[in-house]
């Protein structure tokens, strides 16, 4: 098949487009206008502010955080809920039978390559930065009203509470993403954006200016929410290289790290989804899968499964409560977590949705919505009751102080380093770790511009490799110009900011995806035969 009949929409009466067709060649590249120009443009022109004048750009950005988060809390906090219970209704929906790419699609990825992919993409340097921090963090600062000095009790609702926040709330916007894109592309065949979730809504109208401003949002969410993960990522390898080899702290040593990073997320991006981020993803699930057996080995095995159930029982006691936004007495913790950790999810959705749909080609919306929200969240209890029940039994049980002392002099980066410094081999575990986080940032930068590449050529999957060079390399710039302008508070406030219009445009997509689930469902019981999509299209 030609590469022109491959970018080709099948024929479908309600839809007269062909991925592409708004494109401009030039220079050797091929980008949608005006997504490319004007999302790439404004991106440049902010890069150069926060860089040359960082006194200013600091001192927005740490008044933009707090002023958002206690504004807009109710936003954040109803849309990841509208996003769990459209989820919850999808497993037991007969919707759930639509398989995705068509009856006769088979997957393109078995289980340990698909989960591998998705759970690096979506959750890898945030695990490493947060699983020993946080528990650790909300038993001294325990919500709801429990009572720190009740050790038990703030150490169960200290668990509940980290993983409310890595459980079904961030896997839900997540999912609701990726399905969105994967059915629209695979089911409609129409491009691999954001926009065409909205197909339902807006019509042919969606290839126009409305269309150009989703898109354009997509790209500000991902490349922002992104930019915060990396310099979480650079902080913590920094960290570790002090901790480990004396290397000098700072900006300036963080700075060379998201260099060096993005080098190597260069080189990776030239080598494609197969040849680079599935390769990279499958090794970090490796290393960290070992890294956290070691943990439970040593830590104990039975502490930690018995923790793991508790903490299971008590998130589910907990979510109700932890994701109600009215009447809340604990306002610290729902702005300063919760409704940072929604906007985070929300700017990285585009990210992590677009790059869970092009792998997901084959799934039931059943088996797609259960492997992506379920699992990934019981592997979050796991992860959290390993590393972070382990700092907590430390100090309960041995009274060492290591990872509380990250938390009362705010040195979150050394969270995991101090955890591992009371177990054997602490050498060996913390080089692993740095590695960890350095695989993860890895491929986080590269699959991201995969994603971003994707949307600004309109959908193509094929663009030139000049375009995701370009995407990789301002990942690095935009974070290193947002650590130079204000260090993590300001990647904060700028996932955030983008964030926010973005958890609007979710919250109509969703009614996208609904109405396009029910049409092929109804197809599908009248026995008519929905639009055949050409199966190399999404590849």
């Amino acid at each position: 098949m030609s590469e022109d009949a491959a970018e080709k929409i099948p024929d479908n009466p309600e839809v007269d487009y062909e991925i592409g067709q708004d494109n401009v060649q030039i220079f050797g590249l091929d980008i949608h206008n005006p997504v490319f120009v004007v999302s790439g443009g404004i991106i440049v022109l902010f890069t150069l502010y926060a860089l040359i004048f960082s006194a200013h750009a600091e001192a927005m950005f740490g008044d933009l955080r707090p002023w958002i988060t206690s504004t807009f809390d109710w936003v954040f906090m109803g849309a990841a809920n509208i996003f769990v219970l459209f989820c919850l209704f999808l497993l037991v929906s007969p919707w759930g039978k639509v398989r995705l790419g068509g009856e006769d699609a088979v997957p393109d990825y078995g289980y340990p390559g698909w989960f591998a992919m998705l759970f690096a993409a979506g959750m890898g340097i945030g695990l490493m930065f947060f699983g020993v921090l946080e528990p650790m963090y909300h038993f001294q600062n325990p919500p709801l009203g429990v009572d720190p000095g009740d050790t038990a009790a703030a150490a169960a609702a200290g668990m509940a509470a980290t993983i409310f926040h890595w459980g079904l709330h961030p896997w839900a916007i997540y999912a609701v993403v990726a399905l969105a894109l994967a059915f629209f592309t695979f089911n409609r065949g129409l491009p691999l954006t954001i926009r065409s979730a909205f197909y339902p809504l807006l019509g042919n109208r969606v290839w126009g200016w409305p269309g150009d401003v989703i898109d354009i949002f997509a790209v500000f969410a991902t490349l922002f929410g992104l930019a915060t993960s990396l310099g979480f990522g650079a902080q913590q390898a920094g960290a570790g290289l002090h901790y480990l080899f004396n290397a000098p702290e700072g900006v300036t040593t963080q700075v060379v790290l998201i260099i060096g990073i993005t080098t190597l997320a260069l080189i990776s991006v030239m080598r494609g989804l197969d040849g680079g981020v599935k390769r990279l993803s499958e090794l970090n699930m490796l290393l960290a899968l070992a890294l956290m057996i070691f943990v439970i080995a040593v830590g104990g095995a039975l502490q930690v499964l018995t923790g793991f159930f508790d903490a299971a029982v008590n998130y589910v006691k907990q979510v109700v409560p932890l994701s109600n936004p009215i009447g809340r007495e604990d306002l610290d913790f729902m702005h300063g977590w919760t409704t940072f950790y929604w906007a985070w999810w929300i700017s990285w959705s585009p990210f992590v949705g677009m790059f869970i749909a092009r792998v997901s080609r084959g799934r039931t919306v059943r088996e797609f919505v259960t492997c992506v929200l379920l699992i990934p969240t019981l592997v979050s209890i796991l992860w959290m009751t390993a590393f972070g029940g382990t700092a907590v039994r430390q100090y309960l049980s041995t009274g060492y102080e290591g990872v509380l002392k990250t938390v009362t002099d705010y040195t979150p980066e050394l969270s995991l380093f101090a955890m591992l410094e009371a177990l054997p081999l602490t050498a060996v575990t913390s080089f692993i770790g740095i590695v960890l986080v350095i695989v993860f940032f890895v491929t986080s930068s590269d699959s991201g511009s995969l994603v971003i590449d994707t949307i600004t050529a309109g959908g193509k999957l094929d663009a030139p490799v000049a375009q995701r060079v370009f995407w990789c390399l301002f990942e690095g710039l935009v974070a290193i110009a947002l650590l130079v302008g204000g260090g993590l508070a300001s990647l904060q406030a700028a996932a955030i900011t983008t964030g926010l219009p973005f958890a609007i445009i979710l919250m109509i997509l969703t009614i996208g995806v609904a109405m396009g689930l029910r049409n092929e469902r109804r197809e599908h019981l009248a026995g008519t035969t929905p639009t055949q999509v050409d199966p190399s299209i999404g590849k």
